[in-house]
Order: structure tokens, then sequence, then C-alpha cells
């Protein structure tokens, strides 16, 4: 009745794999608000469709579009979503690891709980085995990050720093 072709067919029932992974992130990240789904309805039939997401509102009860979340909400989704799909890849691969997630910013628009909410996440990715790197110029993390790596750009090149919980300085970006 959705008058999918077989392809879209096929990535839907992929993306649902994804999303049912993801939401699981979401749900613990969101500290039990959101989930994420795929868009039941037809829509508009000119154009191709099933593949449209939604986000589920337990606060309200009812799905929106997942557009409508905030950028800090967003970015959570964003994140459980690339964590849903390592995930996914991981159990179709047969045992293929994928050890390593970098994250480049995005954090800029996290409030301090969500901030809180997406670093728990990754830290627990990271005692569970995974490399995690994250690419930030957000004070608050660089804070909070054990080990780093800092590149300050001067007009005579750039300089690079290893080491244990950066001081913060004005112009560098660092990953952990």
């Amino acid at each position: 009745g959705r008058r999918l072709t077989f392809q879209r067919y096929v990535l839907a029932a992929l993306l649902d794999d994804v999303l049912r992974q993801a939401s699981l992130r979401l749900r613990a990240m969101s500290r039990g608000r959101y989930t994420l789904r795929r868009r039941e309805d037809v829509g508009d039939g000119r154009r191709a469709g099933g593949l449209d997401l939604e986000v589920c509102d337990d606060f309200t009860g009812r799905p929106r579009p997942a557009g409508t979340l905030s950028g800090g909400e967003g970015f959570m989704a964003a994140l459980a979503l690339a964590l849903g799909l390592s995930d996914v890849v991981q159990g179709y691969a047969g045992g293929i690891q994928l050890d390593t997630l970098f994250i480049d910013e995005g954090f800029g628009s996290l409030d301090p709980e969500s901030l809180d909410m997406a670093l728990q996440t990754l830290i627990d990715l990271r005692q569970q085995g995974r490399l995690v790197g994250i690419i930030s110029h957000v004070e608050e993390l660089k804070r909070q990050i054990d080990l780093g790596i800092e590149v300050t750009l001067s007009a005579t090149g750039s300089r690079v720093r290893v080491g244990p919980t950066l001081a913060p300085t004005a112009g560098g970006g660092t990953a952990a």
C-alpha cells in the first residue's frame, strides 16, 4: 500500500534494525523520554517515502517529526543513531568489531544535563573497550577528558601537545 520499491523496502528493514538499537541508547540519554521510529503513514504519494524518521515523545504520548528536536536533543538522537548503526553493522558482520568512534563537535548545543548524559554514554562505551575520540571547543568537556591532544594554530604552523587533562587555551581544539 505504500508503493515502496524493493530497494526502499530492504533499506527500511535495515533502518528498523538501526532504530531499535538507537532507541535503546536514546531512551537512556533522554532519561526515558525519546525513542525513534520510521514513519508509517503514506504522506505525499509524489515523492519516495518509507525512510522518514519520527521521534516518540513519552512526555506528550505522541510521535512527531524528528526535525522538531532541539539542538541538544538532535545531537543526542544523532549520537544514538551512529551508535545504533555501529551495533547493527557489528551484528551483521559476524563478529567484526567497530572499536573506534570519533565525534566532531555538537557538544556546544547541549545544556549541562544533556552534556552529562552524552558524556556518560561515551564513558560507558570506553569502559566497554571502545576508543572514543572527541573533537571539541567546549571548555566543560575539555575539563572532563582524561587524555587529550591539543592542536594550536599560529602563523608559523601548528603545534601539537599530548597529555592528561589539558588546560584550555584560546584557538585550540582538543581531541580525546
